[in-house]
Parts: structure tokens; sequence; C-alpha cells
């Protein structure tokens, strides 16, 4: 593949991306309040219910302080709980556009879904659906609240239902507070130190652990999406950002995740190995071979952590032509370009990759022949979410 094929098909997946960005032209709602009530559909009981949101409009449950970033599909908010003081974050994603929704719905579903908690990571307090300035608390599959399956029914049949463009309706996310911002930013500010790094190693590992065993694919793992909480005194990592995740949870499944070769033996395992997904999405630096074909299981996920991990060890970065940020992530040069791991292993699959890239590295054999494994070719080569935390485990206490 030349170049030239190499930029269109970039440009192609830019542009896809671009269809997901929200517009930022609607005012900031300084405070959120929730009201939890079922949705009729006669109109009495419409107006009934309108009235009690209107009602509780008037003792606010968050104010927004500040905005402390922005995404390709949502801003994100500093909050304060009024009632406990405690900070937040909250999300506002505009529902607009039917890839807006689609979007929206799976970073919910895939938070709501999990029945426990997980150090590492983050926490969805709430999720508020407000539309003409009322709000209404979200809940996963409420076949009672209207609004809901209006969110459900634009995403599938990729057409606006919920709201006119005169009447904007938005998602608010309610997530514990990260003060210590990304992993970029944090590995970037500071001095090298084998002990934080074997610390998010470990850390890095049992988050996707903990997500593939509650059957969730995260297909959009990197830096940018890793925050970093420091209210212990320890900085503690959390995965966070699951717009593009996909929750594989039952059989014979649709929406582009389908089981294969399940017997009676594995069923009740649920082994999220086994299932297929179908739509090529990610960052490119951070993509496996198989996910640029568009033909993936989340093995994709292992070879995502295996790109950061060596680059947060080695402190290799590259400049993001888009937001022109320095960025951790492993590439490939060829010529006077730098090629994303899993494009450059698609073109060339018998490609051995120099790790480590520095000469004076102080990389274990163990921590290297773990991060040969987790980007191998071959998704089966690699070792599945346990497995790896298992061996993370090995590899950092030897160090």
């Amino acid at each position: 593949m030349d170049a030239g094929d190499r930029e269109r098909r970039r440009l192609t997946r830019a542009r896809e991306r671009s269809s997901s960005r929200t517009g930022s032209g609607s005012t900031v709602l300084r405070a959120l309040s929730v009201g939890n009530v079922d949705d009729n559909d006669t109109m009495e009981d419409e107006r009934l219910k309108n009235d009690l949101l209107e009602r509780k409009v008037v003792a606010p449950r968050y104010s927004l302080v500040r905005e402390i970033g922005r995404g390709s599909y949502g801003v994100v908010y500093e909050a304060i709980a009024r009632r406990s003081g405690a900070l937040v974050a909250v999300k506002k994603l505009r529902c607009d556009a039917p890839e807006n929704v689609e979007l929206a719905l799976a970073e919910f579903w895939a938070l709501a879904s999990l029945e426990k908690r997980h150090e590492n990571v983050v926490h969805l307090e709430e999720c508020v659906l407000q539309r003409s300035g009322m709000a209404q608390k979200m809940s996963h599959g409420n076949k009672r609240s209207r609004q809901y399956l209006r969110l459900v029914e634009t995403s599938l049949k990729g057409e606006r239902v919920l709201s006119s463009p005169q009447e904007p309706c938005y998602l608010w996310f309610v997530m514990e507070f990260c003060e210590g911002g990304d992993l970029n930013q944090f590995i970037l500010s500071r001095r090298p130190d084998p002990h934080t790094n074997a610390s998010f190693m470990l850390q890095l590992s049992s988050a996707v652990a903990f997500l593939h065993q509650n059957n969730i694919v995260h297909r959009d793992l990197k830096p940018d999406n890793i925050l970093i909480s420091e209210r212990s005194g320890t900085p503690v990592l959390k995965v966070a950002d699951f717009g593009l995740s996909k929750v594989c949870a039952g059989l014979g499944m649709g929406s582009g995740c389908r089981a294969s070769d399940e017997t009676e033996d594995n069923k009740n395992k649920n082994n999220i190995n086994k299932f297929w997904l179908s739509s090529a999405c990610g960052s490119d630096f951070y993509m496996a071979p198989e996910v640029w074909e568009g033909h993936y299981t989340a093995k994709a996920d292992i070879f995502a952590l295996g790109i950061i991990i060596w680059a947060m060890i080695e402190r290799i970065t590259f400049i993001d032509a888009e937001s022109k940020r320095e960025l951790l992530g492993t590439y490939v040069r060829q010529g006077a370009d730098i090629v994303p791991v899993g494009e450059a292993l698609l073109e060339n699959p018998k490609m051995v990759l120099s790790i480590p890239q520095r000469r004076r590295s102080q990389m274990s054999d163990a921590l290297r022949k773990l991060l040969q494994d987790m980007l191998a070719v071959n998704p089966q080569d690699r070792p599945d979410a346990l497995e790896l935390h298992s061996r993370m485990g090995q590899v950092t206490c030897a160090a």
C-alpha cells in the first residue's frame, strides 16, 4: 500500500469521526435537577408530569463550575453536588443526530450494565435526559419511559424521532471527578518513575480484565481516555469514555456483535473473545490490525493496551495531526511518514517490532516478551485479559 492509498484511508476515517461531533451553540445549563417520573402516553399524564418536573427544577442538584474538556461528541464540566458539596464531572451530550445518540447510548449501556464498581473504571453516578429545560433520570431498559424508547428508536432508525431542531435534548452523565487529568498529561509532565509505571501497568490490566469479565469491549483505549484520580494521595487510573464500547451480553446477538463456535459447555461462561465485531472504530495509533479490516474480537483491547504501555515505558510520543498535541503512542517509521503499528502489521504481517526502541532501555526481558505477545499480529496469539493481568502481576513483581 503506497502513501497515497494510506492517506485516502485516513481521510475517510477522519470524515467518519467528524460526523459524530456535536454542535456547541446551545446555552450551558448552570443547574441540573432530576425527577424520577414515569412516562405515560395520555395528554393529561403528560401535563401532570411536566408540572412535576418544573417544580423539581427549582431545587437543582448540581451546579456547573467550569468547562474542563471538549471531546468528539460532548463537553465535560466540573460541577458541585449541592447537597454534599462533592466535586463531580458532568458530561453533556447533545442528542440531535442519530450518530450522537448511538454514541451516548453506548456509553450509558456499558456503564449502567456494571453491577459492581471497580477502582480503575470511572463510576457513573447517574444519567439525566434534559429536554425543554426539564430533566428526567434515565434507567437502563426502562420500557415505561417514552423518551428513553425514542432515544433507542433514533439510534436504530438512523433518523431524528426525539425532538425538533428548535427543541434540543441532551444526555448528562454525572461521574466521579478525576482531578489529575489524563494519562498523557500525567506521564509527560513528570520525570520517568519505574514504580509509577509498574503500578499503572497493573491497574490498566486489572481494568480491562474487569470490563471483559463483564462482557464489555472498550474499543477506544488510548491515553486520552484514561483519567487520573489523586484523592487517595497516590495516582489511581480510571478507564473512561465508553462511547464506542460494545456490550456483548448474550449469545447470537445482532448489532454488530456475533457469537461463534459456542457449545453447551461455554454458553454459561459467555467468553467475550468468541464475539466478533464488525465496526472499524477507534483511534488510528492504537488500533489492532484486524480492526482496520473490520473483523475483530475483544483481543483488540489487548493490542491497544500494548501500544499504551510500550509508549508509557519508553516515553514514545507523536504529534496529533488534528489537535497538534503531543500524545503517547508507538508507531513504525516508513521514510518520512509515521505509520500506526496496527496498520503497518496489516501491510506486513511478518514485520518484527523493535521492542524496546531505545538502545539504553531498562525494559526487562519479561516485559518485552509480554508486549510482543500483546502486539501479536494474530489475535489468537495474544493473551486474554485475565491471563494478561496475571502475567502483568508477575512482571511488575519481578521489577
